[in-house]
């Protein structure tokens, strides 16, 4: 059952103090035009709460939609099953590491000639530095809790899935915007919750550029999957694609919604109209969830993006042991640099069990999965 309170519309049964609060701060800005919807995964972000829904009617805020545009996730079911696969896929998580960069500013070597056609067809207003970055980062992972994974369904379909964003570029766009944002003169109680008024020059700058992030993170996604699939397909011998679906968990765009023309700032939340299909992670080694949404209003036809952390990184980091890591991830091909993704610790991460639970008003399951190979950038 949701709480309201304080301007706030509470999924998560697991909530502490200070994401609150932060929530109530994020209800209370003046660019604000409805309650903020605080989904199960919720937790403490720069500015703007991870894991909330965000209406404003006549701003929008830089640093809600967050620092990579358009990070999202994509899931493909194949008609392969779990009997048409080796014993062991760890020799594919090299052929996932030399196909498809990851890593903090990793890119290709040279372009793909997707990337190429891509940067043609949807030209914008880059520095020469920049779009050459953004141009071979094209089909690359990235770090932190990006990743690629290969999973088995309740029906033992294979399925591959891959959360990513908009790279270097989509940050450099969204940090300048940030900051030219905080420049401003507002009445504020926190610098990183400044906007931009529609109708100034700053706004369209930044929607300009928020779009054309998005555009390329929902791009940069489908070229992976495109190289993770022939990775697949070619390493077992066999295999075809069923179902694709694709989509933002940090973005904004235009909506209607008591019978207004609103923003809709989804940080860490993912849309979820009557029939629309989602893709929900659980932590590294968890399970994941494909979901088909139920239409809630009042969350603004959103749900969670994933199991949400609990901890820090620095905490993770601290109080996590890679011992404990390597154990979560026993019998699955991963990436074995258990050092370098301490942080990504299960343990750092709410239970995906609850973050489901929470939200069984906003979403459905439609299928369950159960990682068998996980391939991160570190």
């Amino acid at each position: 059952m949701i709480e309201e309170r304080n301007g706030v519309r509470n999924w998560a049964s697991i909530l502490d103090e200070g994401t609150r609060l932060q929530a109530e701060k994020l209800a209370r800005s003046p660019a604000v035009s409805g309650p903020v919807a605080l989904m199960p995964d919720a937790h403490v972000g720069i500015g703007a709460t991870v894991g909330s829904v965000i209406v404003t009617e006549n701003a929008i805020i830089p640093a809600a939609v967050g620092v990579d545009i358009g990070c999202g996730m994509i899931a493909c079911r194949t008609d392969l099953a779990a009997n048409d696969l080796p014993d062991t896929l760890q020799p594919l998580i090299s052929v996932f590491a030399r196909d498809i960069p990851g890593g903090m500013g990793k890119g290709h070597s040279q372009p793909k000639t997707s990337g190429v056609d891509w940067m043609a067809d949807n030209r914008h207003d880059l520095t020469d530095n920049l779009a050459k970055r953004a141009q071979t980062q094209l089909g690359t992972l990235g770090s932190g809790n990006h990743f690629l994974e290969v999973c088995l369904d309740e029906q033992d379909q294979v399925w591959v899935v891959v959360h990513s964003g908009s790279r270097g570029v989509g940050n450099q766009l969204a940090q300048r915007h940030i900051k030219l944002a905080r420049e401003q003169e507002q009445a504020l109680e926190d610098r990183d919750l400044a906007y931009f008024l529609n109708d100034t020059p700053a706004f369209e700058a930044y929607v300009s550029d928020m779009l054309w992030a998005q555009g390329y993170a929902l791009q940069n996604r489908e070229i992976m999957m495109d190289t993770a699939l022939q990775a697949l397909f070619n390493f077992v011998g066999q295999g075809s694609e069923v179902q694709r679906i694709n989509c933002h968990h940090n973005f904004a765009q235009q909506e209607e919604h008591d019978g207004r023309m609103v923003w809709v700032t989804r940080k860490g939340a993912i849309q979820t109209r009557q029939g629309d299909y989602g893709v929900i992670p659980g932590s590294m080694g968890d399970r994941s969830f494909i979901v088909s949404g139920l239409g809630n209003p009042l969350s603004y036809h959103s749900c969670a993006h994933g199991a949400g952390r609990l901890m820090s990184r620095t905490q993770a980091k601290k109080s996590l042991t890679v011992a404990s890591l390597e154990e979560a991830m026993a019998g699955k091909a991963w990436t074995g640099n258990g050092t370098a993704l301490l942080d990504e610790h299960p343990k750092a991460y709410k239970p995906i069990e609850t973050v489901m639970a929470d939200q069984a008003d906003l979403v459905e399951i439609q299928a369950t999965l159960h990682q068998i190979a996980n391939y991160k950038g570190a």
